[in-house]
């Protein structure tokens, strides 16, 4: 091959290399701006012992940009899942890999209050954006983030509003509330338990570990004690467990719990007749069949798309796609100009109106109530309204 020959071969090769550079676009930080595609991540527990909470918010997000892709817009989104079991250490390699090799320009998630809490430092480093459509610890606020957002209510705001609940339909005098050792957990409890000491109720408290299997020492303090009502702040896999050693040991009080048990696991868990009656709380409105409207639309199309009904924050991950999609759709393809954007977007979303405050914090919030009714969870209504069956 001549010399001139091969410096016009290289030369094209170049061109080429820099035109297939350009057409990949979506890197991480300032990358990005002429991209005819980007990557966002979506961060959580996909395969682990709670995962039931954090595949329908995959399945809403994945719904979203699959929809939008499908108009054939001019910048289309690549969803990358990165499954983190729902543990810190995991979360933290996972964001290494996210960031410098696969250079997601925005997150989905963590959906767990101890994941978000390891990794929102190194996002706020690297100027990712992030959205929780799970992570509910009020404490994540607090930390100054200017790149964390999520569209979920606070533990601030669930704890008191559950409490206030149970207040009304038990009139209790003395409760007991428990906790594992999870970020989320002990958040929830905390918030629970101040409540009902401001409003004078006697509260006894207990934490055990979250691998623990066997609660018999928590089973004890619980009987001895007689509550008038117990209140578990954690997960279904956790509050499943614990509910059947409870009833197993005669231990018949109300049991009330907040999103992180809102799962049909709970019952498998527990057992049908000792799940029987418990109370959960969630700051989400889960669509059912028979809704209306948007909330008809939504339910009607998951059921298509995913084979199933609609979950726990499935409407709350599709909302937190649609919020980079509308970024995107603006021409927002870099992390600094799509966290900008989430400064001031707002839009009727699929769970609520989607609006952030400076802090990241959703502007609505709302808490709902469901019931164990005949092995099933049955919706009861909002917190300040719902009338407790059985």
């Amino acid at each position: 091959m001549s010399g001139a020959r091969l410096g016009r071969v290289l030369g094209l090769a170049a061109a080429t290399s820099l035109a297939l550079a350009a057409c990949a676009g979506g890197g991480g930080g300032g990358n990005g701006g002429d991209a005819s595609s980007v990557k966002i991540g979506f961060m959580g527990d996909l395969t682990g012992e709670n995962s039931a909470i954090v595949i329908p918010p995959y399945n809403g997000a994945k719904m979203a940009i699959d929809e939008y892709n499908a108009k054939n817009p001019k910048v289309k989104i690549e969803l990358i899942k990165y499954d983190s079991q729902g543990k810190a250490d995991q979360a933290t390699s996972l964001l290494a890999q996210a960031v410098n090799t696969d250079k997601i320009v925005a997150l989905i998630g963590p959906a767990f209050s101890g994941e978000s809490k390891a990794i929102g430092g190194t996002l706020e480093e690297s100027k990712i954006p992030s959205i929780s459509p799970s992570a509910t610890n009020s404490g994540l606020a607090g930390n100054g983030w200017k790149y964390w957002h999520r569209v979920v209510a606070n533990d601030n705001d669930q704890g008191p509003q559950v409490a206030d609940f149970l207040l009304t339909a038990k009139s209790p005098k003395k409760a007991f509330v428990l906790s594992d050792d999870q970020e989320y957990s002990v958040g929830l409890a905390e918030a629970v338990t101040k409540t009902f000491k401001d409003k004078g109720v006697e509260v006894e408290t207990d934490k055990f570990a979250q691998a623990a299997s066997d609660y018999s020492s928590t089973v004890t303090k619980v009987k001895a004690y007689n509550p008038d009502l117990i209140f578990f702040g954690g997960y279904y896999a956790q509050g499943g467990r614990l509910l059947k050693q409870l009833r197993d040991n005669n231990v018949t009080t109300l049991f009330a719990s907040g999103d992180g048990s809102l799962d049909q696991q709970l019952v498998s868990g527990a057992g049908e007749q000792a799940a029987e009656g418990a109370v959960i709380a969630c700051p989400c409105n889960i669509p059912s069949a028979d809704a209306t409207g948007t909330a008809k639309a939504f339910y009607d199309n998951y059921k298509k798309t995913v084979g199933s009904d609609p979950a726990i924050y499935s409407t709350e991950g599709f909302d937190a796609a649609t919020a980079y999609i509308k970024a995107v759709e603006e021409g927002k393809t870099t992390s600094e100009d799509i966290n900008n954007f989430l400064s001031s977007v707002s839009f009727e979303g699929a769970s609520k109106p989607i609006k952030f405050k400076a802090n990241g914090e959703p502007e609505n919030n709302s808490i709902f109530v469901y019931q164990v009714k005949g092995g099933v969870l049955k919706l009861l209504g909002k917190s300040s309204e719902a009338k407790l069956g059985g």
